[in-house]
């Protein structure tokens, strides 16, 4: 394993991590989330540029898109259930309620 799949996979793997063991607040959730997207989007982006193949160039791009969309969407609901809930707790939120 050389040492760049070393790194990335080591940030994803912290992004996991982070996900799992930092349950509390769902600000702290899409955070870890969104490193993850970003370790995702770095490792796409130099496997593009080492296969020198213009066929996967657009897919780091797809990806990126995909996760400024999900950035918005979590950001959204951390607004909706702040004002709700009046915190971001994720005890708080029950999801068998509507």
């Amino acid at each position: 394993m050389t040492p760049t799949h070393f790194a990335f996979s080591t940030t994803f793997l912290l992004g996991l991590m982070g996900l799992a063991s930092h349950r509390t607040h769902l600000l702290s959730a899409l955070l870890c989330l969104e490193g993850m997207m970003l370790s995702l989007f770095i490792a796409l982006s130099l496997w593009t540029l080492q296969l020198d193949s213009s066929s996967f160039s657009v897919s780091p791009m797809i990806l990126l898109a995909f996760s400024a969309c999900e950035a918005s969407a979590g950001l959204a609901l951390l607004v909706a259930t702040a004002r709700t809930h009046g915190s971001d707790h994720l005890q708080t939120l029950n999801l068998l309620q509507c």
